[in-house]
């Protein structure tokens, strides 16, 4: 729930900084919350064969998908041509998630391969317990003990998901740093180039603000749907590997009827693995975004109406949802692996 209260205070106390002079406040906007909360956009600028376009320029779009600010001039600008690989939030977000994985699994793995059989320390203990738990009641049991091979890819994929999942719900430090340095900034006076200045750069965010956003990478179709592909291509994959070119005529149940088995065919070789892709891709992204949306929409309440009756409840209500929201960050990427063992070891044999 910090995650989400500091976003919306965030905004809230963000508002009178930004403000023109005639501009006495501007009203507490959900949707903007929203919006800053859960889309993604580009935030370093990263182009390849393209030429930029400043402001003022003839050729300038004032309107363009990604436009970035020159910090050393504090002109805008964006690309024309070239194949854009624009750096965005997610992107850094999962940098810091894998920079994370490497720090907390690195050490754990070293203290273990020591002595297997000692107990090193709790920390070693609690990641080896993780570790024991998916080999044996995940990957093992729903690959009739044929798993080996993907113990590396199936532990890689839950805990990537579940720190993801929690990073989420976690203020983002870059963010809270810049609030602090705009109210510090906010009580001084501004010399007028300054002013002009900021004006120019409409007030971009600091470094560590676009790296560490607190963005949360599940909630991105994009992130997603790429996790269940590859869990598609493992499923045909598997199925050619441990059945060889019979895995095209074996995707049908032993036992179907000739006539049957011409419609079931398709369904069973090319729209199911699809509907096991979509659902896996489906069932994260919502659960992963549901969630914040009604946290974030209750603690909106209390910006909203501005009430001193409103804010018990909201709180209440955001707090439930945030213990729930702590549960379904390991549920989801427990299912995620589950299913995608489910998946590849349904294909290694026919039914």
């Amino acid at each position: 729930m910090l995650k989400q209260i500091f976003a919306t205070a965030l905004l809230l106390f963000s508002l009178p900084l930004f403000a023109s002079e005639g501009e006495a406040s501007k009203p507490f906007d959900l949707n903007e919350v929203l919006v800053h909360h859960l889309m993604d956009h580009a935030e370093f600028p990263f182009n390849v064969g393209g030429t930029k376009v400043f402001e003022g320029h003839e050729n300038f779009d004032p309107h363009a998908e990604n436009i970035f600010v020159d910090h050393s001039t504090g002109h805008r600008f964006h690309f024309v041509g070239g194949i854009d690989l624009h750096i965005t939030r997610r992107v850094t977000m999962m940098w810091i998630v894998s920079f994370l994985l490497l720090i907390v699994f690195i050490p754990a793995a070293r203290l273990i391969a020591k002595n297997p059989l000692k107990i090193q320390s709790r920390f070693a203990n609690g990641v080896e317990a993780f570790v024991t738990f998916l080999k044996k009641d995940v990957v093992d049991a729903n690959t009739d003990g044929h798993g080996h091979s993907y113990y590396h890819y199936i532990f890689t994929l839950f805990f990537f998901i579940l720190f993801c999942n929690l990073m989420g719900l976690i203020p983002p430090v870059g963010e809270v740093i810049q609030l602090g340095i705009e109210s510090v900034n906010a009580g001084e006076e501004v010399p007028v180039a300054a002013e002009a200045h900021a004006a120019s750069a409409h007030h971009e965010p600091i470094w560590i603000a676009k790296v560490w956003n607190g963005i949360t990478v599940t909630g991105d179709v994009s992130v997603t749907v790429t996790l269940a592909l590859i869990t598609l291509l493992l499923i045909y994959g598997t199925g050619f590997i441990y059945q060889g070119p019979k895995f095209i005529l074996h995707s049908v149940p032993n036992g179907v009827p000739a006539p049957l088995y011409l419609l079931m065919w398709p369904l069973e070789f090319i729209i199911s693995p699809l509907a096991k892709a979509f659902a896996l891709t489906v069932r994260l992204l919502a659960n992963m975004t549901a969630g914040h949306v009604i946290i974030l929409a209750l603690l909106g309440f209390i910006f909203q109406f501005q009430s001193w009756g409103v804010a018990p409840i909201s709180v209440f209500g955001a707090t439930a949802i945030y213990f729930l929201e702590l549960f379904v960050a390991f549920l989801q990427a427990y299912v995620f692996a589950l299913l995608t063992s489910l998946f590849v070891g349904s294909s290694m044999h026919r039914h």
